[in-house]
């Protein structure tokens, strides 16, 4: 292939769904990815398969493909997704049963499978970055899934696979992937899979390179904001790619989004850890060919590391969290002596942490980053951790007692009560990852 379209119909799991929806009829692509996890949504989802094994993949799967498996037959576009979450297998199952509903017979599905460390974790007993061992943290751990790179993928595109859905892969190998695929690249060719991986990383975030989080008035205006086109990656066999998006949407693709899309989440652009490929983005090109048409080029690759990043989740506790408002003249003094009371009365109780907020004031930079004029009104947010869930209750429930037993004029209190689920990473071995893929076919209706 010459070139291939790569679109990018989502770049987190709870994403808006008709961007992809207009990508798979009007977009031409020879692929859609979705990017929808996290390391938060994986903790989730493991904790969702283990209540029910037939559960435990994304929650908008289904109105996903609904919305493009039957756009996406008709163009001949791929899907390829990492909507498995903590049960791929569950999830392409499902996908074959909607295809069938939708008379898409013969449709086939894969799940790749493998990310999912957990057993080899407790084999390897790897160095965590929160101190100590994977070993340490005993029965509280839930999860361990390692970022994979794109092996299991191919062999899932190779085996012709129309929907390829997998779990913790790393988000520029989504895109990585069907690219390698469509052109043949060497494994080894480094400079072609770090700019591979340059593209996947533009596109992974799906409207933020259109304009999407990059918005502020007076200073970075974005048009369209509320009908939010988004993004195309037309690549080139050496991996140069343009940014591009369909007419008629909102947003904006320029030099400054993706530069700032360039530079997100990356630590040292010169060294860009990936499963496949530490990537370099140092030497990196933009050039504006049009409205809405951007060209990236200067990508380039350095040998894998031989390890990967591993995300692990376990039990924490349980968190407390209570608000409340407080308004008009005096609003400020009167929150702060209701966290004089709070504080007084939670030193009896045994929290492993406790946190006071203003949200209006100081919850985000803090009370040295926050002087001015003080606002009418102010809520006032207390957050505890325990081990014991009565601890943490008293946090919630100490912030409802200001009602009547705290300063005058408060309103509008809200409390919760959570376990919490803590995430720390290890790095594995990726000699002990085997990816696994099984194909499902749609059965007629």
């Amino acid at each position: 292939m010459r070139q291939v379209r790569i679109g990018a119909g989502a770049g987190y799991s709870g994403d808006r769904i008709e961007p992809a929806e207009d990508l798979a009829r009007r977009g031409a692509l020879d692929f859609l990815v979705f990017e929808c996890l996290a390391e938060r949504t994986v903790a989730q989802a493991q904790l969702r398969r283990a209540a029910d094994p037939e559960a435990g993949y994304d929650p908008f799967l289904e109105a996903r493909m609904r919305a493009v498996l039957r756009p996406c037959r008709a163009a001949g576009t791929r899907i390829v997704s990492n909507m498995g979450a903590a049960n791929p297998d569950a999830a392409a199952r499902r996908v074959a049963d909607i295809a069938a509903e939708l008379g898409l017979p013969g449709l086939r599905v894969a799940a790749v499978t493998g990310d999912d460390v957990l057993d080899a974790c407790r084999e390897a007993d790897p160095a965590l970055d929160r101190g100590g061992r994977f070993g340490d943290l005993g029965a509280r751990v839930i999860s361990a899934n390692a970022y994979v790179g794109v092996a299991g993928l191919l062999r899932a595109l190779e085996q012709g696979a129309d929907v390829v859905l997998t779990g913790r892969a790393a988000d520029p190998a989504l895109f990585l992937a069907p690219l390698v695929h469509a052109f043949g690249w060497d494994m080894t060719d480094w400079d072609r899979l770090g700019h591979g991986t340059l593209a996947g990383h533009l596109l992974e975030c799906a409207g933020q390179v259109c304009g999407g989080y990059f918005a502020d008035p007076g200073f970075s205006d974005v048009p369209g904001l509320a009908d939010l086109g988004f993004p195309i990656g037309v690549v080139d066999a050496d991996g140069t790619v343009e940014i591009t998006k369909l007419p008629d949407t909102g947003g904006a693709i320029t030099p400054a989004t993706v530069k700032e899309q360039i530079l997100y989440e990356i630590h040292d652009p010169a060294r860009y850890y990936q499963p496949d490929v530490v990537a370099d983005f140092s030497g990196v090109s933009v050039e504006a060919l049009g409205p809405d048409r951007v060209r990236v080029t200067g990508g380039a690759g350095h040998p894998r590391t031989g390890t990967l990043k591993t995300s692990v989740s376990f039990h924490d506790g349980y968190i407390g969290e209570g608000q409340i408002s407080y308004a008009g003249p005096g609003a400020v003094a009167r929150a702060r002596l209701a966290q004089e009371v709070l504080e007084t009365r939670l030193a009896r109780q045994a929290l492993r942490e406790l946190r006071f907020d203003l949200i209006g004031m100081d919850a985000l930079h803090g009370p040295r980053l926050s002087a001015g004029p003080e606002p009418h009104e102010v809520r006032l947010r207390a957050i505890g951790r325990a081990d014991d869930i009565g601890a943490a209750e008293a946090v919630a429930n100490e912030v409802e007692a200001l009602y009547t037993n705290g300063p005058a004029g408060g309103g509008g209190a809200w409390k919760s009560v959570r376990p919490a689920v803590s995430l720390c990473s290890a790095l594995l071995d990726a000699r002990l990852v085997r990816p696994e893929v099984t194909i499902y076919e749609a059965p007629a209706a």
